[in-house]
């Protein structure tokens, strides 16, 4: 597979090393016919480039968040639909065996009737890339797209896989710590669904140490999930007993990341839908938005 990298950055000696066909232009690079592209650059970006890519026939993996706005995307689907061109929204927890057996245990009924549900992901922004300044990165700043709740919308699009449409959200959202950046580092999260399930969720930038977790409570019983120990558990409540359904040891999280994307690639050769599509995509980006709407405004959000 011949690969070609358009990046405004300084080529690095990895990409050299890997044979990549190095390009500076966009449009030199759809000179070349690729047959997907994946979009990385920064998020207010990601639907001009989307668009642009689309109109040439290429099929499109754009990274989360599909963008900061809804801005350009009732074009970018159109094209999309016109052209039949698989899509990907960049999710890869949904691919990660966690989130994969809760998703499963969920579908099965096992937990009873579901009543609610609370997220949190909480990690420290500075230590995300060591290398870097974090002050100038795109998550910490507004103009790029960046804040904590587009940046860490993963729990909100597994919360969506998980239950389905959002009926309303309210948050406390801003800027908390003492970080050094342009954009909120900490949300506070009340979700509604349409099944009248109530969600809490909570992001933050200043987090230490780093943790994520899930707790699901039903009528039969409670999921939780604990990524900094890899395990999900089951608590039955008629026989007051908690089971471990999944352990996993040495994972290596960049495993979500290749099957991701063996998924596209595959959804692409047999011409059929992806597992998050630029519909779902775009959902999951209303409600981010309509959550920091609701702060904004001090108010509760209905979820369009």
């Amino acid at each position: 597979m011949e690969i070609l990298v358009c990046s405004k950055r300084k080529y690095d000696y990895f990409l050299k090393q890997k044979h990549c066909n190095l390009f500076k232009s966009l449009d030199d690079c759809i000179k070349e016919k690729p047959k997907f592209a994946i979009i990385t650059n920064e998020t207010h970006l990601h639907i001009k480039t989307a668009i642009k890519l689309a109109k040439a026939g290429i099929h499109l993996f754009i990274e989360k968040p599909l963008s900061n706005s809804l801005k350009g995307i009732k074009e970018l689907l159109n094209i999309t639909n016109k052209n039949k061109l698989v899509t990907l929204i960049g999710c890869n927890l949904r691919f990660y065996p966690c989130i994969k057996l809760i998703k499963e245990i969920i579908c099965s009924q096992k937990l009873g009737r579901i009543i609610s549900v609370r997220v949190e992901n909480g990690s420290f922004l500075p230590e995300w890339h060591p290398s870097e300044n974090y002050r100038k990165s795109y998550a910490a700043r507004n103009d790029l797209g960046g804040g904590v709740v587009l940046t860490c919308i993963h729990e909100i699009d597994y919360l969506y896989w998980f239950f389905g449409n959002i009926l309303e959200v309210f948050s406390i959202t801003g800027k908390f710590s003492n970080l050094d950046i342009q954009t909120e580092d900490l949300s506070a999260i009340l979700l509604r669904f349409k099944n009248n399930i109530i969600g809490e969720a909570h992001l933050d930038y200043f987090q230490r140490p780093n943790t994520r977790s899930c707790k699901i409570i039903g009528s039969k019983g409670t999921l939780s999930w604990d990524m900094t120990t890899n395990d999900v558990r089951y608590y039955d409540i008629k026989n007051k007993t908690w089971t471990r359904k999944l352990k996993l040891s040495n994972y290596d999280i960049n495993m979500t990341y290749l099957e991701e994307l063996s998924h596209f690639v595959d959804c692409i050769r047999m011409r059929k839908k992806t597992l998050n599509d630029l519909k779902e995509g775009t959902y999951t980006l209303k409600v981010a938005l309509a959550i920091k709407k609701s702060s904004k405004l001090r108010k509760l959000q209905v979820v369009g």
